[in-house]
């Protein structure tokens, strides 16, 4: 097979702790040709997307380091590779957030013909926080809004602290603890977050939740999903004077035995997620509360493989493998054949 991985620049990532690196390790061990290229490499000729993109295939049994300095190796030479995206297998959107809607736009009128994990018109309507309300029933007090005194009025009359979030960062950038007990920055934070200089149409709508304090002594729990189904979890504790459960922003993993509360959870969002094609998802969970969908370029892999003695990535490989061979089947109908 081959495989193609669009994503952030090689030298950005730490392998031993990155899935991407682990999803691609695992493919190149395989046998299967690992391509590398980023969202602005993707053009249009003759009417057909093409990828301008680097093979970064090598020997198998390397160990994870070698292979992935010889794998930035493979980008200084000048061998690029020039392919319609419906020549190859599978697509992994590997991309950090944000989502880059052109990349996405390119890559949905190609998605009949080439596996994308996940889908680009799921990752479209779930990369922002609102695809939360999708779950009102397993999610916090949540509330949205661009009008500061709505804001105002909405943590005064819950009457304990909440959390702000912006819509559409990721890795915990920008989420605050707010209570009406700190009143002289509340309102100067408010106007900051919304943009209130701003005429109201071009304001940014923040998200309000309840704050949920066992955050702060248990942490949270990250569950990868497969299709459905649970890959494996870990807990997550904040640093020292923070709430954030984010590992990039200072948390430690820890081991974590799935509940029954998580697996209820697991279950409710399930059946939405693969309907968008949603198929490789973090969810992110406190007590017996859903905080966060993860979608575009979810990790976790590395870490919980080391908590639990697992090899999560080969079963996300195998998944994609069956996947691309659905797709190949002779007989399998497109949504062009079926308009």
């Amino acid at each position: 097979m081959v495989i193609a991985f669009i994503m952030d620049p090689l030298e950005s990532i730490e392998p031993l702790n990155e899935t991407t690196s682990h999803l691609m390790y695992e493919c190149n061990e395989r046998g299967h040709t690992v391509l590398f290229l980023e969202p602005h490499d993707l053009y249009v000729r003759n009417s057909r997307l093409v990828a301008r993109m680097r093979n970064v295939t090598l020997p198998p049994g390397l160990g994870m380091q070698e292979y992935w300095q010889r794998a930035i190796a493979c980008l200084k030479r000048d061998e690029l590779i020039f392919e319609e995206i419906t020549d190859i297998d599978a697509v992994f959107l590997r991309k950090d957030p944000p989502l880059i809607y052109e990349c996405m736009e390119f890559l949905t009128h190609a998605s009949d013909h080439v596996f994308i994990i996940n889908s680009t018109q799921g990752q479209m309507i779930a990369n922002s926080k609102l695809y939360l309300l999708n779950f009102p029933e397993i999610i916090p007090e949540t509330h949205i809004s661009r009008d500061p005194q709505r804001l105002r009025k909405i943590i005064d009359e819950f009457g304990g602290t909440m959390v702000v979030k912006p819509l559409s960062r990721s890795k915990g950038e920008g989420v605050i603890k707010v209570s009406m007990q700190d009143r002289d920055n509340l309102n100067s934070l408010i106007h900051y977050y919304v943009r209130s200089f701003e005429p109201y149409p071009r304001r940014d709508a923040v998200m309000v939740q309840e704050y949920l304090s066992q955050v702060k002594k248990d942490g949270d729990v990250r569950i990868l999903l497969l299709n459905g189904e649970i890959l494996g979890a870990m807990r997550r504790i904040p640093a020292e004077g923070d709430f954030r459960t984010n590992i990039h922003a200072g948390a430690t993993p820890a081991k974590h035995v799935i509940t029954e509360s998580d697996r209820r959870i697991c279950r409710t969002v399930a059946p939405r997620l693969i309907r968008d094609g949603l198929y490789f998802v973090g969810i992110d969970i406190i007590g017996d509360k859903l905080i966060e969908i993860n979608c575009v370029s979810p990790g976790g892999i590395p870490r919980i493989n080391r908590l639990d003695g697992l090899h999560i990535e080969a079963k996300v490989i195998d998944f994609v493998e069956c996947k691309v061979a659905e797709m190949r089947s002779p007989g399998r109908k497109t949504a062009v054949d079926l308009a």
